[in-house]
């Protein structure tokens, strides 16, 4: 059961280096293609990501390159909180939600979204980054990730499983459930404070389980290939880059036809149901 409606995201109180890179961004042509980040500014924007797990974190890199209608899927992912598992991927299916499926793969997140839609050029920021450097975004991520296992922020308890692979630090739910950290960046990614309670560093609210029926939307073994920078989606690398963000359509495993057109409200007798419960 899904009880993560409590969940609250904590936004990372942005440093200048990070602010000057969103507004570079922000600042931007619509279609203009934003220069390469350097290392330092990669670390600062994938902070507040980079202790998801992995499939989670695989599905949020490939949605933030969808950055215009993110605000959108966040609005409808609210109006459904009340609906899990099944009832919410039917939901999916009875609209005909016009999105990309990297976007329909986050509605079960509804945290994570209007984190998103709340920072839209930090999402514009990290989208233009997997189009054009994602391999140096995957790398910002593991820089991240080492410097909180090395002040001991970073470990395997009963939310995730924290692996070490050869060159990467892989994070794994445990089963189906996922629980979202929430974290304070300038904390977990700097020295503890003496007399700091590291424990508490890391909070988890409630777990969301992804189960068969979100096999469409890209929950069919996602994961992040850290070796050859790959995003894996259905046991495919995702390619989708600024050359190719006109035209690249993923291969999912189960194909969804991309539905043109506003979204279409439930029926009210539904809506009644969801509000019973």
């Amino acid at each position: 059961m899904n009880t993560g409606n409590g969940i609250k995201i904590r936004l990372e109180r942005v440093l200048p280096v990070a602010a000057l890179l969103t507004a570079a961004f922000v600042a931007m042509p619509a279609m203009a293609q934003a220069p390469p980040a350097a290392p330092p500014q990669l670390d600062q924007l994938v902070k507040r990501i980079a202790l998801y797990p992995d499939p989670l974190l695989a599905q949020v890199l490939t949605a933030s390159t969808f950055w215009d209608v993110i605000g959108e899927a966040a609005a409808w992912s609210n109006q459904h909180s009340m609906l899990h598992g099944d009832q919410l991927a039917a939901a999916i299916e009875e609209d005909h939600l016009p999105w990309d499926p990297s976007v329909l793969a986050l509605l079960p997140f509804p945290q994570v979204l209007n984190m998103m839609a709340g920072d839209p050029g930090w999402t514009q920021a990290l989208g233009n980054a997997v189009l054009v450097q994602r391999p140096d975004v995957m790398d910002a991520v593991q820089r991240m990730r080492q410097v909180a296992y090395n002040y001991h922020y970073l470990a395997s308890g009963p939310y995730e499983r924290v692996v070490f692979a050869p060159g990467a630090i892989e994070i794994w739910p445990v089963g189906a459930m996922y629980y979202i950290p929430t974290y304070d960046p300038t904390i977990v990614f700097a020295p503890p404070r003496p007399g700091f309670f590291i424990g508490g560093a890391l909070r988890f609210g409630g777990g969301i389980t992804i189960g068969a029926a979100f096999s469409p939307f890209g929950w069919r073994a996602p994961l992040l290939d850290w070796h050859a920078h790959n995003i894996m989606i259905d046991n495919r690398p995702w390619g989708r880059t600024w050359a190719t963000r006109t035209t690249y359509a993923h291969p999912y495993t189960v194909p969804r036809a991309r539905v043109a057109g506003p979204r279409v409200e439930h029926h009210p007798a539904r809506r009644e149901e969801r509000h019973e419960r």
